[in-house]
């Protein structure tokens, strides 16, 4: 099976992104975690499935596939590089598109200046909304960020937790460059309170509309960038009072520039650059 195939990054998090509405794609989860090893296949992030919707309210089906195989909700940095891959391969002569999602939609606009800018929905804060188990929690009170806290032997981390359509954990450090990311990662992503796994998020505040911000994905490890976290840290950061309306996200792979009024009903917008690095063809 030949599968042709574009190359492509926001901000370092790296996609192997596949027109599925000109080629029939059918892979299991052994050639996805081939694809997507850097050694033995292309490398990447992520996988991104475009296909063709038969629903008219949407352009296209949006499918995301971690580096270990798993289908995963959502990935922003991958609705920005999917707009691009549409529109710069002549799949659609719209510049804003509308995406059916494993858990709904998400739209997205390309702009002028060649950013995306798309609507991630509606943040939600309700551990019921999430795959998280409370009881494997304990409550934080009187912090000004942390809702939650878990202690596993001399490991205490206190977090929040938000979806954007995939769940986050998003923890507060006075120093991103010190934070035990793959320590507390691996905990918190592993632990019984999240069944399904989670992204963990760690968030230095600089000041009301500036964070910066490091991401540890289940399925991936510590990225570059992770678009979701940035959503979910500012969505907490905001719902929390630390945050101004609009915040820049430092990531170590670059900036995304996020929106969010802060009303609940309200969408929530991530604009960011992306950068397509080669096209090719794999034979598995």
């Amino acid at each position: 099976m030949d599968i042709v195939f574009s190359k492509m990054h926001g901000l370092g998090n790296d996609f192997v992104v596949i027109d599925g509405v000109n080629q029939t794609i059918d892979l299991d989860e052994a050639q996805r975690r081939l694809i997507a090893d850097r050694h033995l296949g292309i490398g990447c992030d992520q996988i991104l499935l475009l296909e063709s919707s038969n629903d008219t309210h949407y352009d296209f089906v949006y499918r995301i596939f971690n580096a270990d195989g798993s289908e995963v909700e959502q990935c922003g940095n991958g609705a920005r590089c999917i707009t691009r891959f549409a529109i710069d391969n002549n799949l659609t002569t719209n510049k804003k598109l509308r995406f059916k999602t494993s858990k709904g939609s998400l739209s997205s606009e390309l702009l002028p200046d060649g950013k995306v800018c798309v609507d991630m929905g509606i943040p939600l804060f309700d551990a019921d909304a999430l795959p998280f188990d409370i009881t494997h929690a304990d409550s934080v009170d009187g912090d000004n960020f942390a809702d939650y806290q878990i202690s596993v032997s001399d490991i205490k981390v206190m977090f929040s937790v938000a979806s954007m359509g995939n769940p986050h954990a998003v923890t507060r450090v006075s120093n991103i460059d010190t934070a035990a990311v793959a320590e507390q990662g691996t905990l918190l992503g592993t632990h019984a309170a999240f069944p399904n796994g989670v992204n963990v998020g760690f968030m230095q505040v600089v000041d009301s509309g500036h964070i910066k911000l490091r991401v540890f994905e289940r399925g991936a490890g510590e990225t570059l960038a992770c678009g979701t976290g940035a959503c979910a840290a500012v969505a907490l950061g905001r719902r929390h009072g630390l945050l101004a309306e609009k915040v820049a996200v430092e990531l170590p792979g670059g900036r995304l520039d996020i929106t969010w009024s802060g009303e609940n009903g309200d969408s929530l917008f991530m604009t960011g650059p992306v950068t397509t690095v080669f096209n090719g063809k794999m034979t598995l």
